[in-house]
């Protein structure tokens, strides 16, 4: 797997992309589950372009081994040098 720059906006929704999701004609929770899908849909994309395959093609083991990955780098290089910055 190659580490692949991350712009701020790759891994969370645009101010668009909520401000989309706020009119939508849909309940809290709905809400929530859209920002939440649309966040993971670009997290996926994330992961197949470093497996250089496409989403569709992606497996559970590999959606595993990228979060085992990113979560080692977090524990031994710190939160800034990971993907994902929680």
């Amino acid at each position: 797997m190659n580490s692949i720059p991350q712009q701020p906006s790759e891994q969370f929704l645009t101010l668009e992309e909520s401000a989309k999701v706020d009119a939508a004609l849909l309940s809290s929770s709905e809400k929530f589950l859209s920002r939440l899908t649309i966040s993971s849909l670009k997290l996926l994309k994330h992961i197949a372009q470093e497996y250089a395959v496409s989403v569709e093609d992606l497996s559970t083991e590999q959606v595993i081994a990228w979060f085992e990955k990113d979560g080692k780098i977090r524990r031994e290089q710190g939160v800034e040098a990971s993907y994902l910055k929680w």
